[in-house]
C-alpha cells in the first residue's frame, strides 16, 4: 500500500465560482435569486460533489497514498509512472486530464448522475471499492482514446483529446499557410479545427452540420451526414472554418483527414493573438504568431480509460 499513489482530480463547483466571483456566499444567493434563479439548485449540487470527493477520498485512503489535486494545477503537475489517476466530475475534467498523462489509466466517477450524463464516468464512487485493487493489479479493462499533438518549430508541444483550434485569440480572420498532401496554399478564415475520432461528435458535428445545412438550402439538396467514427480510430480530420477566397488567399484545402501518410502543416502569419490551444481550454494555449510553423499529428500515446 505504501508503494501505491492515487490522484484524485477534483473541479470548483458553479458555488465556488460564484462565491470566488462575488466573495460570499449571502452575496451569491443575492445575485442568483435577482435573477430568478433558484440557488438551492447550486447549493445541493455542491454538497453533493463534496459528499462524494469525501467519499471517495475515505475509500482510497485504504489502498495507498493520498493526493487531491485541483484541475487548474494540471498544466503544471507531475505525475508519477506508476501514479493511479481518478477523476471525480464531470466528463470534461477526465477529457482534460488525459492529455497530461503518459500511459497512465484514469478511473472516472460519475458524482451526480441525476445531473450528468457521465459518457466517460461508468463507475459510482461506490465501485471504486473493487475497482481500484483490479487496476492497482494491473487488470483492468481500458478503452483506448487516440489524441492529436501539436508540435512548433520550436519544439513545444500540445496534445488534444476532443479537438485543436487553430486561429486568432478572439476568433477574427487568421492569416496562415497550410500544407497537406504536399500542396500548400494561404488561407484566411475564422480557423482550423482539428478532431480526433472522440471529439467528432462535438466542435467538428457541429461544422459538418452547419456546412450541409448551409449547401443544403442554397443548392436544394439533401447532404447527409453518415461518416461515424470510433474513440481509436487512427486518423484526424481538420475543417476550416468560414474560409474566404481573395487574390491572395485560397480555399481548395478546406477539409482533409490527417493519419501516418498525409501530413497536415500550418504556418502562422498573424502578427500577433496567433493561438493553438485544445479541447475548448483557452487558458492553456500555445503562442502561434508570424513565422511560427505547427506540425499536426496523431500523437505517439493514447488516452486510457478504465471501463
Amino acid at each position: 500500500m505504501i508503494d501505491n499513489k492515487i490522484i484524485i482530480l477534483k473541479k470548483k463547483t458553479r458555488l465556488d465560482d460564484l462565491i470566488y466571483r462575488y466573495n460570499t456566499l449571502n452575496q451569491a444567493k443575492f445575485y442568483i435569486e435577482s435573477l430568478g434563479a433558484d440557488f438551492n439548485e447550486y447549493v445541493e449540487e455542491h454538497e453533493t460533489y463534496q459528499n462524494v470527493l469525501k467519499k471517495a477520498a475515505e475509500i482510497l485512503s485504504r489502498f495507498g497514498r493520498l493526493h487531491i489535486v485541483e484541475s487548474k494545477y494540471l498544466p503544471s503537475f507531475i505525475f508519477g509512472e506508476k501514479d493511479l489517476v481518478v477523476a471525480v466530475g464531470r466528463d470534461g475534467l477526465v477529457v482534460n486530464t488525459l492529455k497530461y498523462l503518459t500511459n497512465h489509466c484514469i478511473i472516472g466517477v460519475n458524482p451526480d448522475p441525476k445531473r450528468y450524463d457521465g459518457v466517460l464516468l461508468p463507475f459510482s464512487v461506490e465501485d471504486l471499492n473493487y475497482i481500484v485493487p483490479v487496476t492497482l493489479k494491473g487488470a483492468q479493462s481500458v478503452k483506448e482514446i487516440t489524441m492529436a499533438k501539436a508540435t512548433l518549430n520550436d519544439s513545444q508541444t500540445l496534445y488534444a483529446v476532443n479537438d485543436f483550434f487553430i486561429g486568432h485569440k478572439s476568433h477574427e480572420s487568421a492569416r496562415y499557410e497550410v500544407t497537406y498532401l504536399d500542396e500548400t496554399e494561404k488561407q484566411s478564415s475564422s480557423g482550423i479545427i482539428v478532431s480526433t475520432g472522440f471529439g467528432s461528435t462535438g466542435w467538428l458535428k457541429s461544422v459538418l452540420a452547419g456546412a450541409a445545412g448551409v449547401a443544403n438550402a442554397f443548392l436544394n439538396k439533401k447532404i447527409k451526414l453518415t461518416k461515424q467514427m470510433n474513440w481509436d480510430d487512427q486518423s484526424l480530420y481538420f475543417s476550416v472554418r468560414e474560409p474566404f477566397p481573395s487574390k491572395n488567399t485560397k480555399t481548395n484545402t478546406i477539409f482533409g483527414e490527417i493519419n501516418r501518410e498525409k501530413k497536415f502543416k500550418v504556418l502562422s502569419q498573424m502578427p500577433e493573438n496567433g493561438v493553438i490551444f485544445s479541447d475548448g481550454v483557452e487558458s492553456d494555449f500555445l503562442v502561434f504568431n508570424s513565422g511560427t510553423e505547427a506540425k499536426i499529428q496523431i500523437a505517439e500515446k493514447k488516452g486510457l480509460l478504465v471501463v
